[in-house]
Formats: structure tokens, C-alpha cells, sequence
């Protein structure tokens, strides 16, 4: 297991503007969002274990944040234009990133991963929460029309 594999619009070697909707993802793989099944034995005894995640928390670096009981939805820019993703998404950015480290916000995703293990052989069973992080940033300009 390993945190998200983050996808975001917009991209991050683009940029994005204040007020747009932000579209937030992981790959779905076995070890980003699972489910994932490990065994470990020696003679006699084995221990199994699965995993799967079951949210991400997105920490948007402006002091806000979403969480989602999904993978999210990859961003189409010909299907999905400028609207809100309806799986997994941030509402937007207030303020342009300028004034942060490197003109650019921090977005940290934590997965939450729920794992269930029991030994065969031995009998004993278990459950365990865990969590994994992964981070990208973002830079979000502003847009100013002028009329005369």
C-alpha cells in the first residue's frame, strides 16, 4: 500500500484560476486504492492480510480541505469542460497562490486504509486502520476583466 496516485485538474504544470472547480483522483491500482491481499507463511502458519482504502482526505494548502469515499473521476477536458467533478472535488481556490512558498499551493492526500489479517493455523484475526500520504502542488492565478 502507498498514498494516492494523485491525479488533479488542473494540471500541475499548468495553472488554474481563482474560482474554478478543482478535480481530485488517484489511479486505481491495488497498492493506491486496493483491494490488495498479502500472505506471509513459514511451516505450519501463514498470516493473510487485505487491504483497501476506504477515503482520501485532500488538504488543499489554503487551510481547507475535502474528503472522499472514492477514487475520484480522471479529468476530461472534452467532456468534463469547466464543470464541477461529481465524485471528488474542491469547490475552488479564493485567493491566487502568489503569496505561497514558490507561488504555488501544497495539496497533501492521506488515504485511509481499513486492513483485515488472520492466520490460518493459528486462528487469530485482526483489524488495523492505516494511513499514506502523497502530495503535488498547484499554482491558481487570478483573472481580471476590464471594461470601458
Amino acid at each position: 500500500m502507498r498514498g494516492a496516485e494523485i491525479g488533479i485538474s488542473p494540471d500541475p504544470s499548468g495553472s488554474g484560476l481563482v474560482g474554478l472547480p478543482i478535480w481530485l483522483w488517484t489511479a486505481v491500482t491495488p497498492l493506491t486504492w486496493g483491494p490488495i491481499t498479502a500472505t506471509a507463511s513459514v511451516p505450519g502458519l501463514s498470516v493473510t492480510a487485505r487491504g483497501q482504502a476506504t477515503e482520501i482526505r485532500w488538504d488543499m494548502g489554503d487551510g481547507r480541505s475535502v474528503t472522499c469515499e472514492n477514487p475520484g473521476t480522471p479529468y476530461n477536458k472534452a467532456t468534463h469542460g469547466a464543470s464541477a467533478s461529481t465524485t471528488c472535488g474542491y469547490p475552488g481556490y479564493s485567493v491566487p497562490s502568489r503569496t505561497q512558498p514558490d507561488g504555488r499551493y501544497t495539496v497533501v492526500a492521506t488515504t485511509t486504509w481499513h486492513i483485515e489479517w488472520w492466520v490460518v493455523g493459528g486462528g487469530a484475526t485482526g483489524a488495523e486502520t492505516v494511513t499514506r500520504e502523497s502530495s503535488t502542488s498547484i499554482r491558481i492565478d487570478e483573472l481580471q476583466v476590464v471594461t470601458g
